[in-house]
């Protein structure tokens, strides 16, 4: 049966490889985020997928977002909060010359960016997953374990840990599920606005316990796994997809 599968950030990266996978099972598709555009180009390759536009961040454009999805589809049967990114790509006021406003400045945008989409697009949701059956998911990062070079970054993806597990506390009588997918480096993504610098890369794989790097693939197949009947009983998770980079070398 097909089912309703909503996904934050769906128009590239990561956010589209979980789209393709979903829509590869016949899915209805629908792909919310800031770029009309990016939006339209990877719905367009989707059989039967739509585009939403919406700003995350602001409420009333989360609201009407929700409002068009349960208008046109009723219960989402999965939810993959997968919007975010660590704020590089963002433009910078110029009050940031200010070593303190800069501080401010990156920090309010990384909650912005990775925790406000996601826990707006949730509650506004919420009571339209499904029940039974329904999977709330959020895309976390190794950087809320082991930290990086964002502090920032790292600190946003871990605050979405308390709140899904608190998610999953409330809506697991309902028959709902909620988990994090962590990844760690993954290559053919927009997150860093380029290609990374070779030395860096190798430093990246080094860390990993397989010897590669991520794919989008690798965080798309478990996400749709965690979304099926056979992670039924699998919820309040932290999942780390990171060849065990997370463990150090």
């Amino acid at each position: 049966m097909s089912r309703t599968v909503v996904v934050s950030g769906g128009g590239t990266g990561i956010g589209l490889a979980a789209a393709r996978t979903f829509a590869r099972d016949g899915d209805q598709v629908v792909l919310i985020g800031r770029r009309a555009e990016v939006l339209e180009r990877a719905a367009a390759e989707l059989p039967g997928a739509v585009a939403c536009p919406a700003d995350l961040t602001d409420p009333q454009q989360v609201a009407r977002a929700a409002h068009f999805v349960c208008e046109e589809y009723g219960a989402v049967d999965v939810l993959v909060n997968n919007a975010g990114g660590d704020g590089r790509l963002e433009a910078r006021g110029a009050a940031e010359d200010d070593p303190l406003a800069a501080v401010a400045g990156d920090w309010s945008l990384n909650f912005r960016l990775n925790v406000l989409t996601a826990v707006l697009l949730t509650e506004a949701l919420r009571d339209h997953v499904a029940s039974p059956g329904g999977r709330v998911l959020f895309l976390g990062s190794i950087a809320a374990l082991r930290g990086s070079g964002r502090n920032a970054y790292g600190s946003a993806k871990a605050a979405l840990h308390p709140y899904a597990f608190s998610l999953a506390r409330e809506l697991g009588p309902r028959g709902i599920t909620v988990n994090v997918v962590a990844p760690g480096y993954v290559e053919e993504t927009g997150f860093f606005g380029g290609e990374v610098p070779e030395e860096r890369r190798r430093a990246l794989v080094a860390e990993t316990l397989t010897g590669r790097a991520g794919h989008p693939g690798d965080i798309a197949e478990t996400l749709h796994w965690l979304a099926s009947p056979h992670a039924d009983h699998i919820t309040a998770q932290v999942i780390q997809v990171n060849g065990g980079a997370e463990r150090g070398r």
